[in-house]
C-alpha cells in the first residue's frame, strides 16, 4: 500500500513539475518574443530611413544626368544645325555655279548654232561654185564629169600603184633586216655555246731522242736502219745538227704518226735492227688502227649521232690525222655537227640529219690521198655505200655549193661549215686574210683628210674614227661617214656589214698654276 502511495507522489511531483517548467518556458517565450518584435521594429525603422535616404539620393542622381545629358543633346543639336547651314551654302553656290554654266552653255549654243548656219550657207555656196567651175572646166577642156572622173582615176591608179610598188619594196627590206639580224642571232648563239679550241698542226713531228749517240743507231750501219724505217713507213727521217731529236716529215698524217711510234718504241727498246724495225712498225700499225676506231667512236659520241657503220666510224676516226690549213679535220667536223644542230633546232629543222651530214660531211678527207677525186664525190660515194639516208647524202654533196641544196638541212651544214672554218684562227690562212682586213679598214679610214686615229674593233664589224673637231665640223661628219662607207664597199670584200662610227669630240685643256 506504502508502495502505491509513494508511487502516486512521485506522480503528482512530476506532474507539478512539468507545470512549473511550462510556465517558466511560456514566460521566457513571451519575453523574447516581446524583445524579438522590438529589434524587428527597429530594424524597419531603420530600412525606411535607409531607404528614404536612398531614394533623396537616385533622385539627385536622375537629375544630374537628366541635366547632362540635356546639356550634351542640346550641343550635339547645335553642332548639327551648323553642318546643314554649311551644307545648305554649299548646295546655294553650287546651285549658283550651276545656273552660271548653263548660262554660258546657252551662249555657246547660239553662237554655234549661228556658225553652223554659216558653214550651212559657206557649203551652199562652195557647191554652187563647184557646179558653176565645173561647167566652165568643161568648156575649156572639152571633156564632160565622166570622162574627168576616169583620167582622175586613172592618175591616182598609176600613183597608188608606184606608192605600192615602195611599200612592198620596203617591207621586203625589213624583212630582209630582219632575217638577217635574227640569222646573225642564230649563228652568234651557236657559236656561243660550242666554243671548242682550235690546234694549229703542221705536216712534220719531232721524236726526242735520249742522247745524240741514238742517232747513229738510228742511221745504221750504212743507212740500213734509216732506209728500212721509211720504206716501210713512207716517211722522210731528217736528222740534222738540232741535239737530241729527229724529225719526221710526211704529207700524210697517219703514216707520220706511225714512224713516230715506231721510232718512240725503238728508242726506249734500244735494240734497233731491220727485224725489229720491221715488227715495230707492224705493232704501231696496229696501235694506230685502234686508236683509230676509238676516235671514231668518241667523235660520234661527242656529236650525238648514233648508228654509223662501222667502216665509216674508222673513215671517221682517219680525220684525227688529217688537217685542212692546219685545222684538224676531225674536230672541225664534230665542230660542224655541234652547230649544225643548234641551228636546226632554233629554226625547227630536223636535229638529227643535220648532225649526222654535219658530222660526216668531210668523210671523203679520210681518203683523198689515196683515192683520185676531190672529196666531196668521195664523201658521196662512201655515204652510199654504207647506206646513208638520202639527205644526208644530198647535204654531204651540197655543203661546198658543188650541187644546189635542196633541204632546209643541206643549207645549215654549209653554214656551219662556214662558220667553223672562217672563225679566227681557225685556220692559218683565213687569221692572216682576216689580220690583213682590219689593216686595210684602218687604212681606208685613215686616207681621209681631217681624221686623228682609227680603229677597227668588233672582230671588224666596226671601225671607230676619232676626227679631228677644229677641221671637220658636225654638219661634214655625216658626209665624211657615208664617203668612208662607199669606200669600204668598193674597195673590200667583207662578209655582212661593217659599222662606220664617226666620233667628234671638243675638249677644253687648261692648267692651275
Amino acid at each position: 500500500m506504502s508502495k502505491i502511495i509513494t508511487g502516486l507522489i512521485i506522480i503528482i511531483c512530476s506532474l507539478i513539475s512539468i507545470a512549473i517548467g511550462y510556465a517558466i518556458r511560456k514566460y521566457i517565450a513571451e519575453g523574447k518574443l516581446s524583445t524579438a518584435e522590438e529589434l524587428a521594429n527597429k530594424i524597419i525603422t531603420d530600412a525606411e530611413h535607409d531607404a528614404e535616404t536612398k531614394k533623396k539620393e537616385l533622385l539627385v542622381e536622375a537629375k544630374e544626368e537628366i541635366h547632362r545629358l540635356r546639356f550634351e543633346h542640346d550641343t550635339e543639336v547645335k553642332s548639327r544645325r551648323i553642318e546643314v547651314q554649311q551644307l545648305e551654302q554649299r548646295v546655294l553656290s553650287r546651285e549658283e555655279s550651276v545656273d552660271r554654266k548653263f548660262i554660258q552653255l546657252e551662249k555657246k549654243e547660239e553662237n554655234l548654232n549661228s556658225k553652223i548656219q554659216e558653214i550651212e550657207f559657206k557649203d551652199q555656196k562652195a557647191e554652187t561654185l563647184i557646179v558653176e567651175r565645173e561647167k566652165e572646166l568643161q568648156k575649156v577642156a572639152g571633156l564632160t564629169s565622166e570622162e574627168g572622173k576616169q583620167m582622175l582615176l586613172s592618175e591616182l591608179e598609176k600613183e597608188i600603184v608606184q606608192e605600192s610598188a615602195l611599200i612592198i619594196r620596203e617591207n621586203e627590206a625589213l624583212v630582209k633586216d630582219e632575217c638577217n639580224k635574227y640569222a646573225r642571232n642564230l649563228i652568234a648563239q651557236a657559236i656561243q655555246r660550242y666554243a671548242a679550241d682550235q690546234v694549229t698542226e703542221s705536216t712534220v713531228s719531232v721524236v726526242n731522242l735520249p742522247n745524240d749517240e741514238m742517232k747513229g743507231r738510228i742511221i745504221g750501219r750504212e743507212g740500213r736502219n734509216i732506209r728500212a724505217i721509211e720504206s716501210l713507213t713512207g716517211v722522210d727521217l731528217i736528222i740534222d745538227d738540232t741535239p737530241e731529236a729527229v724529225v719526221l716529215s710526211c704529207f700524210d698524217p697517219i703514216r707520220r704518226e706511225i714512224a713516230r711510234i715506231s721510232l718512240e718504241k725503238l728508242v726506249s727498246d734500244g735494240r734497233i735492227h731491220p727485224t725489229k724495225i720491221e715488227e715495230t712498225i707492224d705493232k704501231a700499225k696496229q696501235e694506230v688502227e685502234i686508236a683509230i676506231k676509238e676516235s671514231g667512236d668518241q667523235a660520234a659520241y661527242d656529236a650525238g649521232v648514233h648508228g654509223i657503220h662501222p667502216e665509216l666510224i674508222k673513215y671517221l676516226g682517219r680525220l684525227k690525222y688529217r688537217t685542212s690549213y692546219g685545222q684538224n679535220v676531225l674536230k672541225h667536223s664534230v665542230e660542224v655537227a655541234h652547230i649544225a644542230g643548234m641551228l636546226a633546232s632554233e629554226i625547227g629543222a630536223d636535229v638529227k640529219i643535220a648532225k649526222r651530214a654535219g658530222l660526216l660531211h668531210d668523210i671523203g678527207k679520210s681518203i683523198d690521198h689515196e683515192v683520185e677525186g676531190p672529196h666531196v664525190e668521195i664523201g658521196v660515194e662512201l655515204a652510199r655505200k654504207y647506206r646513208e639516208s638520202e639527205s644526208v647524202i644530198h647535204a654531204i654533196e651540197a655543203h661546198h655549193g658543188d650541187v644546189e641544196a635542196k633541204t632546209v638541212e643541206a643549207v645549215l651544214v654549209q653554214a656551219a661549215d662556214a662558220i667553223s672554218a672562217a672563225r679566227p684562227g681557225a685556220r692559218r690562212e683565213t687569221i692572216e686574210a682576216y689580220i690583213k682586213r682590219l689593216e686595210k679598214l684602218e687604212e681606208i679610214a685613215d686616207s681621209f683628210e681631217g681624221i686623228e686615229k682609227s680603229y677597227a674593233v668588233q672582230a671588224g664589224r666596226e671601225i671607230r674614227i676619232i676626227v679631228k673637231p677644229e677641221e671637220i665640223s658636225e654638219a661634214e661628219i655625216t658626209i665624211l661617214a657615208r664617203n668612208i662607207v662607199k669606200k669600204i664597199e668598193s674597195e673590200l670584200d667583207f662578209p655582212g656589214q661593217i659599222k662606220v662610227n664617226v666620233v667628234r669630240e671638243m675638249r677644253a685643256i687648261d692648267y692651275a698654276k
